[in-house]
């Protein structure tokens, strides 16, 4: 794989629990549509917006407090040529303390800027982590695709 993975870094002055605690609560900063666990390990989850892009995750590694790791088992964009961009790819959180603050670094392996969603999935997890995210675990509320949100924009 090329190093040009997606990453981004975000740091907080909550602990490395609530920070982790936020990042399993998918449903409170990616989408509330999210179907299935997202919790523990081996856990499963789907996520779907509008007929844009849908996809199915595996939680293959979580350590309470350290990371948790998705892979991607199914993926599916309507804008691309390969459908099936992110599939097989990982993603993961890295949780760590730098210069006493909790430093979260998310990683999508596989993101590379070859891929024909790069720029469109660059913006959007951008705005989730470094918005969304940031913003559940600094305030105990993310801005997630609301369930009324997606209704309204299906019609």
């Amino acid at each position: 794989m090329s190093n040009h993975n997606f990453t981004t870094t975000i740091s907080v002055d909550q602990t490395p629990q609530e920070a982790f605690d936020a990042i399993v609560n998918v449903r409170g900063w990616w989408s509330e549509e999210i179907e299935g666990g997202t919790e523990k390990i081996n856990d499963e989850f789907t996520y779907h917006y509008q007929d844009i892009h849908r996809c199915k995750i595996r939680l293959v590694e979580v350590v309470p407090e350290e990371r948790v790791v998705w892979l991607v088992l199914e993926n599916y964009f309507d804008f691309t040529k390969d459908h099936t961009e992110w599939t097989g790819d990982k993603i993961s959180f890295e949780i760590s303390i730098k210069d006493n603050k909790t430093e979260i670094k998310m990683t999508h392996w596989g993101l590379v800027p070859t891929y024909e969603c790069y720029s469109i999935c660059f913006e959007s997890w951008n705005k989730f982590i470094n918005e969304s995210l940031y913003s559940l675990i600094t305030t105990g509320k993310g801005q997630p695709i609301l369930k009324e949100e997606q209704k309204t924009l299906e019609r």
